[in-house]
């Protein structure tokens, strides 16, 4: 998500079996890591955990992809 009034802050929700975590992503880092923020199916992101009124977040410092074995096959779920 990118709402006009973050002032270029990308909103990004991770997900795995333990929940989700919502990650935000700073205008210069989305600059230096788009691509990858934008096609890659799996992410590792590194950056500082914060907890607020039960939410999680990332802020993230870091955004790679994560390479997996060829034998595993990552498909993004499809919300309705």
């Amino acid at each position: 998500q990118r709402p006009d009034t973050a002032s270029g802050v990308i909103f990004l929700m991770l997900e795995d079996e333990t929940g989700t975590a919502n990650v935000v992503v700073w205008p210069k880092l989305y600059k230096r890591q788009r691509t990858t923020i934008r096609t890659e199916r799996l992410l590792r992101v590194r950056g500082v955990l914060q907890r607020m009124d039960g939410a999680i977040s990332i802020v993230a410092r870091h955004v790679r992809p994560m390479t997996i074995g060829a034998d595993i096959v990552a498909r993004s779920r499809d919300f309705h």
